[in-house]
């Protein structure tokens, strides 16, 4: 395997890699650190390339997938790793807007992305096609489960060797969810940022590509699909507001440069669109910041169910903060009740069952609107980034038992009558 570096083509729009702090910039190569400032690296563009001369009309035409924006990530191929991933639902909320109180609400459904179900296909996918022109063969990543799902199974479409790096305490449905795939799985004793870290010494020892450690300026990038596809599915409109998980900050950080790029390169009008996040109280440091007025992230220890987006030291939290202040958003944090509350509120009104850490983004727009902090009039979206499906532990002994009944007509009407007594009494599981 060769670490050299693969150079975009002439016709590419991605440049080179740039420091956010200090501006250095480095070649096109698996590196994710600023060897000046060590400030985060990040893919820089030239859309001059694009502007005036990309349509609507050729993005319409190309595929279903995140990959009819490939002019807008940072791969040189032809032939990108394509599972159809992207292109995900983008519903009006309608009964859930009625319940909270609100006009134009929406929701970006990616908790039926292919192939695992969560938005960390996205980034996979941009991640595995970058890997595969650096020429690695063996991937990997340090994960809370959703991003080990998608390493796992690009992975495997891709023919890439894969190991992966998890907390010891995830979710089965997690856990199974890529040992189906056949990678290493290497459960570790440890937080989240424990796992991280020992991820950074055997990138360092083994020269793989690990998606969101050296290859991290790559993988990142695919997150911008999530703000292309909500301006397109709008009718090539920004929205108002909108509302999405914060766990590393990455995700928050490229909707808007998603946006922006749209915005720049003339495909939508400008427009002011707000930023606000949603984290669980057991692991926050974005949101305490965001509350204490303060422009530094202190790390905290996680304690949630929402482990997905329990990350206590967070990489990219300091941009999400500016961002959220800038666009006059909001960063609030719900308990572990509320994100269960969260779960079943989205479930019962729209049919979609999301993962802890959408019951969490759920919660905080519930919280938000009960302080008057969303205007009813704003076209808000909400983004759901993972399927219930992954998290069943959660909601166990909060969502009530089946009835079990004889085969006979009177044992399914005594049935019928206890469970509508149980919903005149307006009967609800105790959350403990």
């Amino acid at each position: 395997m060769t670490l050299a570096s693969v150079a975009a083509t002439p016709t590419a729009t991605f440049q080179a890699l740039k420091c956010k702090e200090c501006g250095a910039e480095y070649e096109l190569k698996a590196q994710h650190v600023c060897e000046y400032c060590f400030g985060p690296l990040e893919v820089a563009y030239d859309f001059s390339k694009l502007r005036g001369r990309m349509t609507r009309e050729q993005i319409q035409a190309g595929p279903n997938s995140i990959w009819r924006y490939r002019d807008f990530l940072p791969v040189a191929t032809d032939n990108p790793i394509d599972m159809g991933t992207g292109m995900t639902p983008l519903l009006q909320a309608k009964r859930l807007a009625r319940r909270l109180g609100l006009k134009h609400l929406y929701i970006k459904n990616d908790a039926v992305n292919m192939p695992t179900l969560s938005f960390k296909d996205r980034v996979v996918s941009v991640a595995l096609t970058r890997a595969q022109e650096l020429g690695f063969t063996t991937v990997s990543c340090a994960s809370t489960g959703n991003l080990a799902n998608s390493t796992a199974a690009i992975a495997a479409r891709a023919g890439l060797d894969c190991c992966v790096f998890i907390p010891s305490d995830l979710e089965a449905g997690k856990v199974m969810g890529t040992l189906i795939y056949a990678p290493t799985v290497m459960a570790v004793e440890g937080n989240y940022d424990q796992v991280n870290r020992l991820c950074s010494e055997v990138a360092n020892t083994h020269g793989w590509g690990f998606v969101n450690i050296n290859l991290r300026p790559y993988y990142s990038e695919g997150s911008k699909t999530l703000g292309y596809e909500v301006a397109e599915q709008l009718g090539w409109e920004l929205p108002d507001h909108i509302v999405a998980p914060l766990a590393s900050g990455s995700l928050f950080t490229k909707i808007y440069k998603g946006f922006r790029e749209f915005v720049d390169v003339g495909l939508v009008a400008d427009k002011a669109v707000r930023f606000s996040g949603a984290q669980a109280e057991g692991c926050s440091p974005i949101a305490q910041a965001y509350q204490e007025g303060r422009d530094f992230i202190s790390p905290v220890k996680p304690s949630t169910i929402a482990k997905s987006i329990a990350i206590g030291n967070p990489a990219d939290g300091v941009y999400a903060l500016d961002i959220a202040r800038k666009t006059n958003g909001q960063i609030e944090s719900v308990n572990d009740a509320e994100i269960v509350a969260g779960i079943k509120l989205l479930a019962e009104t729209e049919g979609i069952f999301t993962e802890t850490a959408g019951g969490t983004t759920i919660a905080v727009l519930q919280k938000l609107v009960a302080a008057g902090k969303i205007d009813p009039d704003e076209k808000t979206v909400v983004y759901i980034t993972g399927n219930g499906l992954k998290t069943q532990e959660a909601v166990q002994g909060y969502v009530g038992e089946p009835l079990t009944i004889e085969p006979k007509l009177d044992s399914f009407e005594r049935a019928l009558e206890r469970s509508r007594t149980l919903e005149r009494l307006d009967w609800q599981p105790v959350l403990v």
